[in-house]
């Protein structure tokens, strides 16, 4: 079977908690560059007490993506259509998880009524974010103190995911 989507549950914090700090550790060298103090300030706040909050947080929608029955993605939008969350293990990489999650999220977003959505990207997700629709608009910090990509997209019906890409990475949608 496939990557199934769907939505984040607080019994899935630890396992998403998990996920986040895998693919921060595993994932994300190119802009943590293995310093201890950089890693300690992103991963403080990668527990499943926090992530059971951002998960329960009325004003967010959570996804996680699942392999096999495994958590081994998680996304997360608010209702100002800030994409804050999206995580993948190195082994779901390049096999649709990632697009799956934001395709959920930007889908989330349009139920919203929200018409642009953004988020800071690393350096290691940037390539990703691009490929998907979103516009480059300049560099910024993120809250942990890299250097990151701030990116927008407009949403609209000609840049929606379609039902048949939907379909080849969750069954149950579309």
């Amino acid at each position: 079977m496939g990557i199934q989507i769907r939505t984040a549950t607080v019994d899935d914090a630890a396992a998403a908690c998990e996920v986040l700090r895998r693919s921060i550790v595993e994932c994300c060298a190119l802009d943590h560059r293995n310093d201890p103090a950089m890693l300690d300030n992103w991963l403080g706040n990668k527990t499943p007490q926090t992530v059971a909050g951002w998960f329960t947080a009325p004003a967010n929608h959570s996804l996680v993506a699942e392999l096999d029955g495994r958590i081994v993605g998680v996304g997360l939008i608010n209702q100002a259509g800030k994409i804050s969350l999206c995580y993948v293990v190195p082994e779901a990489l390049h096999r649709g998880a990632g697009k799956a999650l934001l395709c959920g999220l930007e889908d989330q977003a349009r139920a919203w009524g929200v018409s642009v959505v953004k988020l800071k990207s690393t350096a290691t997700a940037s390539e990703f974010y691009a490929r998907n629709g979103y516009v480059h608009a300049g560099k910024d910090k993120s809250c942990f103190g890299l250097e990151c990509d701030f990116y927008w997209k407009q949403l609209n019906a000609e840049n929606a995911c379609s039902a048949s890409a939907r379909k080849r990475f969750c069954p149950c949608s579309g």
